[in-house]
């Protein structure tokens, strides 16, 4: 049980059909049809996309015309954080997929490709048919399809592609296409395969768009799933298991209500080989005794119909056949994550375990059933509470996690310290500091804001409430979203402490600094706080760190060509790193650094910047000089904010990256650099950097500079 090696207890194989979907697109059933979420307005050929402002968490709509003036020089390239970039440098996904169409298209037909993209595969179906056949290229994201534009005009392709500015299930047949299609080429998958609405579009092609029986690539999906322990992704989904081993008084969720707190029932990809050590496959029949915690799923494409070309997302300790092969690591396609509830199935050996997998229109989901007699007491808890609040793994393995409950425990314990009836600002979506507050001091009242949480937050603390002993009449939710607070909300009195750890319902994903949220809205509330007012955290440092990362610079370096193809005029729009024109630069771009491959830290950590929440929000600036302690190839700097909870600065919250549970914010270089210690090793290594930087509120942008030496 203690193993850090996945114990393999059946090769993984042999699974057997239970624990697999095969789709083809001509054994579709019907299916209601998925419509994302877009604003969009086919008369005149304009999209609104919504744009958010970190710092406030104002969101405000941007229309984007249809016209050739794609705004790739802005700060911030509009397409810098999709995951086209990731999947043109899929080198292994690209050759699939020529292989693919070569081998299907092998004459002049009509193919229609749907989720266009760059254009790619429209160009191989054009070249495979020697620009004789006909193709209709369907790419209805407007920023994506005037990029299109442009690739095909850079590759002579303009006049042998059809390109459509619409949803593939508006397209008429004798109105937007000439007839229907013989070959349909498209790639509109996810990590969990169905997310972006495979099985609704391939159906309303087929009904719709194609002649019977047409060619198709790719031409099979097939998903695999494996069975696992892991403590690792037990942390992530049982809070209330987790928590039973802490005894700090605080009960997040309360005895027999295990299911108020929980993560979505759905599918998360990650990284499954950043965890191969931590794993322990249990297989269809159990020959260890072991807990069943999650399972790990993946897909295998099969390109062309005679099942010589295969594209596959397994991680790399599973066995994959010789012809399906490993690809590079890429972070567009990861494995999936399916958390099986509360401390996971407890399994002996000889017991038969079925796992059963169903899917809708959108998703895959997995059900857990074990042959034991029914006098057998291991149960899930059913005593669930009509309200239950959904977090996302990461946020439920911090509210487990010992070491950071009671460094927060210490701080605003040590802050109520010597305060009278104090007023106590919650200005975060913090459930936590919320009960610690009340916990802690019977004659506090709490005003927690909860931006995010809103409603959801009060309801939730209503349910808590007697398992943490204080009553609702201290603690106070402000449920309408007003832009600040005023006296007259807190009944005439001052703020004596105003607290955050900072964290913001469900926006886990975003850059560390912006979570600098926290300082905006105490700026905000300044004028209601009083004089000796506690501010916690007291102040954030932004740290940094040069690093070795050969697989996500990679996975995010310039195009040349691709497949013959020539794409470096996308690389600006999309974000890239590499060899841009002066003075244009990727952008930052949040990632969880140890799920990205390979990687090494070859630079101390050192502090860049300093936030002083003691005072209202300014611009800062400052310069480090830091030397290289490793030797290797510097790909870019990694940055996070570790947050001082006291002013003793005794008490410090890290996000760093040896903590997973949160991401950090990368700075990839426009070319990799080779540094050494001292630069002694070779006259071309350099032997330290110096890195300045400067955030600015007004933009919530954050600005950085570096110099090798």
């Amino acid at each position: 049980m203690n193993s850090l090696f996945p114990k393999t207890l059946i090769p993984s194989t042999s699974l057997s059909s239970s624990t697999r979907l095969t789709l083809t697109p001509n054994s579709l059933r019907h299916f209601k049809l998925h419509l994302p979420r877009l604003m969009s307005s086919d008369s005149s050929h304009r999209l609104f996309q919504l744009k958010l402002d970190p710092l406030t968490g104002n969101s405000e709509w941007v229309v984007i015309e249809d016209n050739d003036d794609l705004p790739d020089c802005s700060k911030e390239p509009l397409l810098a954080t999709t995951s086209y970039l990731d999947m043109l440098n899929d080198s292994f996904r690209n050759k699939a997929f020529r292989s693919g169409i070569e081998r299907t298209v092998t004459k002049p037909r009509h193919v229609l490709d749907i989720g266009a993209g760059t254009g790619l595969l429209s160009m191989m179906a054009a070249r495979a048919m020697g620009l004789n056949g006909t193709v209709t290229a369907c790419e209805s994201y407007l920023p994506m399809a005037k990029l299109m534009r442009k690739v095909l005009h850079r590759n002579s392709m303009g006049k042998a592609i059809s390109l459509i500015n619409k949803r593939s299930d508006e397209l008429e047949v004798g109105v937007d296409i000439p007839s229907r299609a013989d070959v349909l080429v498209s790639e509109i998958l996810d990590s969990e395969l169905l997310g972006e609405g495979l099985i609704p579009t391939l159906q309303h092609a087929h009904d719709k768009l194609l002649v019977e029986n047409p060619l198709t690539v790719p031409f099979r999906a097939v998903t695999y799933g494996q069975l696992v322990e892991s403590t690792y992704l037990w942390k992530l989904h049982d809070l209330s298991g987790i928590e039973a081993k802490v005894s700090d008084g605080i009960h997040l969720v309360p005895t027999g209500s295990d299911s108020i707190i929980h993560v979505k029932s759905r599918q998360y990809p990650m990284h499954c080989d950043a965890i191969r050590e931590e794993i322990k496959p249990v297989q269809v029949q159990v020959i260890d005794d072991g807990n069943i915690h999650a399972v790990v799923s993946w897909w295998v494409l099969q390109l062309d119909r005679e099942g010589t070309v295969f594209y596959s997302t397994a991680p790399r300790w599973i066995n994959s056949p010789a012809n399906i092969g490993y690809r590079d690591w890429c972070d567009h396609w990861k494995q999936c994550v399916w958390f099986f509830r509360g401390k996971g199935m407890s399994v002996s050996q000889g017991e038969e375990v079925l796992l059963e997998a169903t899917h809708t229109e959108t998703s895959v989901s997995y059900n857990l059933n074990v042959q034991v007699p029914k006098t057998d007491t291991r149960q899930h808890d059913h005593n669930i509470r009509d309200f239950q609040l959904l977090l996302s793994p990461e946020r439920i393995a911090i509210y487990g996690d010992s070491k950071w409950r009671s460094s927060v425990l210490a701080a605003v314990r040590n802050a109520l310290q010597g305060r009278v009836n104090p007023l106590c600002v919650v200005v975060d979506d913090s459930i936590f500091l919320t009960l610690l507050a009340a916990n802690l001091s019977k004659t506090s009242h709490v005003l927690s804001l909860f931006p995010g949480l809103r409603e959801k937050g009060a309801q939730y603390l209503e349910n808590v409430v007697k398992a943490n002993s204080f009553s609702m009449d201290r603690v106070e939710v402000r449920e309408k979203r007003k832009p600040c607070l005023t006296l007259h909300d807190t009944h005439g009195k001052k703020v004596d402490m105003l607290i955050g750890e900072p964290y913001y319902y469900a926006n886990e994903g975003m850059l560390p600094w912006q979570n600098l949220r926290f300082w905006k809205d105490r700026t905000l509330l300044d004028p209601i706080l009083s004089e000796d007012a506690l501010i916690m955290p007291c102040k954030g440092i932004l740290k940094a760190c040069a690093m070795s990362l050969p697989d996500l610079w990679s996975s995010r370096c310039c195009l040349g060509d691709v497949e013959g193809f020539a794409h470096s005029i996308v690389n600006t729009t999309l974000g890239a790193c590499g060899e841009l024109p002066a003075p244009k630069e990727g952008p930052f771009l949040p990632f969880s650094i140890w799920q990205c491959g390979e990687i090494k830290e070859l630079s101390e950590i050192f502090t860049i910047l300093e936030f002083d929440f003691s005072k209202p929000i300014s611009s800062c600036h400052g310069t480090a000089q830091v030397k290289f302690i490793e030797g290797g190839t510097c790909h870019g700097f990694v940055l996070w904010v570790d947050w001082i909870m006291d002013t003793d600065n005794s008490i410090v919250i890290s996000t760093g990256p040896e903590h997973r549970y949160w991401k950090q914010g990368v700075k990839l270089l426009s070319k990799p650099v080779a540094v050494g210690i001292n630069g002694c090793n070779s006259n071309s290594e350099y032997g330290s950097t110096i890195v300045e930087a400067l955030f600015e509120p007004s933009s919530s942008e954050l600005i950085l500079k570096h110099a090798f030496l």
